[in-house]
């Protein structure tokens, strides 16, 4: 079933930019942000230390975030067909759907993080994964059609 809209690559591209949108809060509004997101101490006590490190770090995930809602919204139809979208949403997919599983594995790399952090954002993860899969699958047929 896809459809000219598809609701779930809609509310995909929406999460992305609120996940966009949230990170952008931390480098607007400092050190207490990037703890209460639960970037770590030292994340936060970079940022209030004005390094750039914080920022640059943040601002990439920014793009990759926004550039991953404007494929929410090609694949859904809402915008003009991007290149390669297929490919794109397949690796989207991908990388949320393993963030969401891998955390366990991730833990020992950030140990300032707390299983808080890690079950929240994972969980938020595997759902924006879950929206871009039934999406994409939904839209399988219309992605692949070169004309749309």
């Amino acid at each position: 079933m896809h459809t000219a809209n598809n609701k779930y690559l809609l509310a995909a591209a929406i999460c992305c930019v609120a996940a966009a949108l949230a990170h952008l809060s931390c480098i607007v509004f400092g050190g207490d942000w990037y703890r209460f997101f639960g970037a770590g101490e030292q994340m936060a006590r970079m940022a209030e230390q004005g390094l750039w490190y914080p920022m640059i770090v943040t601002s990439f995930i920014v793009l990759v975030l926004l550039v991953w809602a404007l494929y929410g919204l090609s694949g859904a139809c809402a915008i003009k067909r991007l290149p390669l979208t297929k490919l794109a949403l397949i690796l989207i997919t991908s990388i949320f759907l393993l963030r969401g599983v891998s955390f366990v594995g991730l833990m020992p790399m950030f140990p300032e993080n707390s299983l808080t952090f890690w079950l929240i954002s994972s969980g938020i993860c595997l759902f924006i994964g879950g929206l871009f899969a039934v999406g994409t699958w939904q839209q399988w047929a219309v992605l692949g059609d070169r004309s749309a």
